[in-house]
C-alpha cells in the first residue's frame, strides 16, 4: 500500500482493539511519537508476544510525545453498533491527547471525524510506527481488562481468550451464566441471554 505523504507537523496514530470479543469495551489509543526518541521493534501488536508488547507499552508511554488511551462501554457498542463505537472510541483517544496533531493516520479503511486531518490505512499497525504503538496501547490496555475480568469470574476463562467467541467461551457461558459486561447486541449472546441467568 502506498503511504500518503508526512506533512511538516504532527501525525498521531490510531488504533482499536477489541472489535470481535462478545464481553468489555472496545478501547482505542492514539499516539504521537518523538523523532527524536525512536523506539526500536514496533509492530503489528498482534505480531508481537506479549512480554514483548507490555515492555514497548511502556517504552511507548515513558518516550511518546503524547499518548491517549479511551474506550467506549459495551452499553455503547450496544446503543450504537461495533463500528461506531470504535469510531467514538478513537475520537476519544485523539481528543485526549496533550498534543493537537496535524494529521491523525487510522488503522483501517474508515476514519472517525476529527478535527485534524486524517487518513485511512489499511494494515497500518504493521506499516507505520505510529499506528503500531497505538495498537500495541489498546492491546495492552483491553488485555489487562480482561485479566482483571478473569480475576473476578475465574470460570470463564477471560485471561486465555480475551473475551473471543471460542467454543469453550460459549460452553462456560452456557453453563456459568451471562455477567451484565457483555454486549447484549452480538448474536451469540443474544442467543444465550435467552435462556441464561445474569450473574
Amino acid at each position: 500500500m502506498t503511504l500518503p505523504a508526512r506533512p511538516s507537523g504532527l501525525v498521531a496514530g490510531v488504533d482499536e482493539a477489541g472489535r470481535g470479543p462478545l464481553c468489555g469495551a472496545v478501547v482505542a489509543a492514539a499516539v504521537i511519537l518523538d523523532p527524536a526518541r525512536p523506539i526500536a521493534g514496533l509492530n503489528d501488536s498482534k505480531k508481537l508476544t506479549a512480554r514483548k508488547r507490555e515492555a514497548l507499552a511502556v517504552q511507548i508511554r515513558e518516550q511518546a510525545l503524547a499518548w491517549c488511551v479511551a474506550e467506549a462501554s459495551p452499553a455503547e457498542i450496544d446503543r450504537l453498533n461495533i463500528l461506531a463505537a470504535s469510531m467514538l472510541a478513537m475520537q476519544r483517544a485523539v481528543a485526549g491527547l496533550s498534543v493537537t496533531p496535524d494529521e491523525a493516520w487510522i488503522d483501517g479503511n474508515r476514519c472517525p471525524s476529527l478535527s485534524c486531518a486524517t487518513h485511512a490505512i489499511v494494515g497500518g499497525d504493521a506499516l507505520v510506527a505510529e499506528i503500531s504503538a497505538a495498537s500495541i496501547l489498546a492491546k495492552t490496555v483491553r488485555d489487562a481488562q480482561m485479566e482483571a475480568l478473569d480475576a473476578r469470574y475465574p470460570l470463564l476463562g477471560l485471561a486465555k481468550h480475551k473475551g473471543y467467541p471460542t467454543a469453550a467461551h460459549l460452553a462456560a457461558l452456557r453453563i456459568h451464566g451471562v455477567p451484565d459486561f457483555y454486549r447484549r447486541s452480538y448474536a451469540p449472546v443474544r442467543a444465550l441471554l435467552s435462556q441464561a441467568t445474569l450473574f
